[in-house]
């Protein structure tokens, strides 16, 4: 935890941005965990940092495969394993589509902070 990571924007929705490391895909940025002011354009399907400057506000979208600057701020376990027979195999399975699609491991990260963030965002 508390780890600085880089990795690639991967997909954006109203809950996060999702990004990849390469070798490990869920990893969720939540709104709440956004450099502030941000919002989440409905239109173009992306994020973007209301960066305010001596010109007025300027969207700093997040658009996806860009390098992304991350703090580890927390990490979320599922026990996935199968619960095994229970005597109902008569009874058809009523598994719903979110209980037979869980994570078993995600990681939660941040860009709330200096430096965080997109890398165009700190090289120019």
């Amino acid at each position: 935890m508390d780890e600085i990571l880089t990795g690639k924007t991967k997909s954006c929705s109203k809950e996060g941005v999702y990004v990849s490391i390469g070798i490990f895909d869920d990893i969720l940025i939540p709104a709440d965990a956004m450099q502030h002011p941000s919002r989440f354009d409905d239109k173009e399907q992306l994020w973007a940092w209301e960066y305010e400057t001596d010109d007025g506000k300027h969207d700093l979208f997040m658009d996806i495969g860009e390098e992304i600057r991350f703090r580890v701020v927390d990490e979320i376990f599922v026990d996935t394993t199968p619960s095994g027979p229970d005597g109902t195999a008569n009874q058809p399975s009523e598994i719903s589509d979110t209980e037979s699609k869980k994570t078993p491991y995600t990681i939660v990260g941040s860009i709330s902070e200096p430096g965080l963030g997109l890398l165009s965002w700190w090289n120019s």
